[in-house]
């Protein structure tokens, strides 16, 4: 359960070695967050990251998960709920891809497809079910500006975010009125490992701004937060712009 200052005692980010999920975590371990799960693919990476978290006085833990094998969503993300109440599950991994190869080879583009959208739609499933049964908590879904509208530098990766964007929209609708608490997580451009030798794109934001975003966002009660938040406003006019000039634009 959140504690009396509204902050949650217990988190899981599903993408344990991500910058952004790890700047939330540190975040919220300062505001009284005592219980870290770390899911994502067993390496040193991953162990490190736990290991970082409990110096700061947490007790964290590395989870083995793997969002392109939905097969085992339920039995590894299932049991850690039957351990004990999870207030908040934050869903972060992603790959970005490379879109010129992801064109050239179609099973690249699906590895793209599996992991942003498949995989995430199987495990927010799973942790969405599990909180609603719990009757509390808060799922907390990344997202991106770059499945508002797509773009032809990234159209791969943006289909992907546009994806799951419209599905946890839905999801945050079947859950209204059970306790569940969905909020979609809309960053610009990012500056991590990801998108590191990349031009930066303009409102360039940084993972602890973003981390800070969702803590704002959490104690709010807010169904959608755009990082930085003139990204709402400049998406608001791209996405009605007329196909030919959008063609032109430097984006």
């Amino acid at each position: 359960m959140k504690d009396a200052f509204g902050a949650p005692q217990s988190l899981l980010i599903l993408g344990g070695t991500s910058e952004i999920g790890l700047a939330t975590a540190r975040r919220l371990i300062a505001r009284r967050t005592r219980t870290v799960y770390l899911a994502g693919r067993p390496s040193e990476a991953l162990d490190a990251a736990a290991e970082q978290l409990r110096a700061l006085g947490a007790e964290a833990h590395a989870v083995p998960f793997d969002a392109l094998d939905p097969a085992s969503h339920e039995e590894v993300l299932g049991k850690l709920f039957t351990e004990g109440d999870i207030d908040m599950v934050l869903l972060a991994f992603g790959v970005l891809g490379d879109q010129a190869r992801d064109e050239r080879e179609p099973l690249a583009a699906v590895h793209v497809a599996q992991v942003n959208y498949t995989g995430a739609v199987s495990a927010s499933l799973v942790c969405a079910t599990a909180l609603q049964q719990q009757g509390h908590g808060a799922l907390v879904v990344l997202s991106s500006v770059a499945g508002e509208r797509a773009r032809r530098a990234n159209f791969i990766y943006g289909s992907s975010k546009a994806g799951l964007d419209a599905f946890t929209q839905g999801l945050a609708d079947a859950l209204h009125g059970t306790g569940v608490h969905v909020m979609i997580v809309r960053p610009g451009f990012v500056r991590t490992r990801m998108t590191a030798g990349l031009d930066e794109a303009p409102l360039a934001t940084t993972p602890g701004a973003v981390a800070a975003a969702i803590e704002l966002g959490l104690r709010r009660r807010s169904a959608t937060i755009w990082v930085p938040g003139t990204l709402r406003l400049v998406m608001a006019a791209l996405r009605h712009l007329p196909r030919p000039l959008f063609r032109r634009l430097p984006v």
